[in-house]
């Protein structure tokens, strides 16, 4: 199984790097898990400008990668689910993309694009921890599918 993080981000060294690299060296026996941070110019211009304009960009970025696999939007407003439901969405996958939007989220039209949009709680969390909080539960979503203890 492949898995995709895209997100809009800064490709910058993070003190959460030896974390991102832990999980996803456990998840390595379950899938490949490739991390895609997207961010350029135009973002940069368009956060500058409006909310909507930034939305845009992020679209424009992230509508590539939406074209094969099953996508999942990671989103405020999405739909709030537990680790149980959260392993049915790999389940006999081939490949999973996950979409971390820009500081502005996601536009209407990209979210209708994806399969699925969860959200990963009510609090408000930086791009950083949701990666590190979305490594987690797909390790612990692998763990369930499997009927490994970890998750319990």
């Amino acid at each position: 199984m492949n898995i995709d993080i895209v997100s809009i981000a800064k490709k910058e060294r993070s003190t959460y790097d030896p974390l991102y690299k832990e999980l996803t060296k456990m998840i390595s026996r379950f899938a490949k898990v490739q991390d895609i941070e997207l961010f350029n110019k135009d973002v940069t211009k368009a956060h500058t400008i409006s909310p909507e304009a930034s939305k845009q960009v992020y679209t424009k970025l992230l509508t590539p990668y939406i074209s094969s696999g099953f996508s999942v939007a990671l989103h405020p407003e999405g739909k709030l689910i537990d680790s149980y439901e959260f392993s049915k969405l790999l389940d006999g996958k081939i490949a999973v993309k996950f979409y971390i939007g820009g500081a502005y989220g996601f536009e209407d039209n990209f979210l209708k694009k994806s399969d699925v949009v969860i959200s990963l709680g009510n609090i408000t969390m930086s791009h950083k921890i949701a990666k590190a909080v979305l490594l987690e539960q797909i390790y612990r979503g692998f763990s369930i599918l499997s009927n490994h203890p970890y998750h319990k």
